[in-house]
């Protein structure tokens, strides 16, 4: 690199880095972050919800995009008993908010009955996962702080990605978007 080049570059540098936080914050802002937005009960931000399971439909409430990868939110809606595998997120802390029917909401070694009102929160790299338990729909609200790139894993699993994926390809599929396989589903007695 030539030495005026060099100087330059570092000018430049030093510029943004005088620059008030708020100003960074700013400049990096895509248009539009300056207004709020509302998305309708049962309703999804982009108008079409995905369903990245068998009788679960996700709503996205709050986009990775609308806040720069700060956090995703959804809805999710189930019919069917169950839930996802054990894992564990590298870089994401999860809440699940229950709007209506009952889960099981295992965090750690602790394993939590939460119904209509409950919050349950999950650090990342604490092994966890839910199940929806009882007959009936039942509605969830499930948020990712920092987003990382669940929206993204569940908009590949609603296009049919894994579908035909062997269990070693899932493992990494999961592992892409920040998380991992760590034990199977809960297990509980059927009500």
């Amino acid at each position: 690199m030539k030495r005026s080049s060099f100087l330059k570059l570092g000018a430049m540098a030093g510029a943004l880095l005088s620059l008030p936080f708020h100003l960074i914050a700013k400049l990096s802002a895509k248009p539009g972050d300056e207004k709020g937005f509302k998305v309708g009960a049962g309703k999804d931000r982009f108008g079409k919800p995905t369903t990245p399971f068998e009788g679960d439909d996700f709503y996205t409430k709050v986009s990775t995009g609308d806040t720069n990868g700060g956090m995703y939110v959804f809805e999710s809606t189930r019919i069917k008993e169950g839930g996802p595998i054990l894992h564990t997120h590298y870089e994401t802390d999860e809440w699940w908010y229950v709007l209506q029917g009952e889960f099981l909401i295992k965090v750690g070694d602790t394993t939590y009955n939460a119904k209509a009102g409950d919050l349950v929160y999950g650090p990342r790299m604490v092994p966890h996962t839910f199940a929806k338990i009882g007959k009936g729909e039942a509605r969830v609200v499930i948020a990712h702080q920092p987003a990382g790139k669940m929206e993204e894993y569940f908009r590949k699993l609603s296009e049919g990605v894994a579908k035909n994926m062997s269990e070693e390809e899932r493992n990494n599929l999961r592992k892409a978007h920040g998380f991992e396989k760590v034990g199977p589903p809960i297990t509980y007695l059927k009500q």
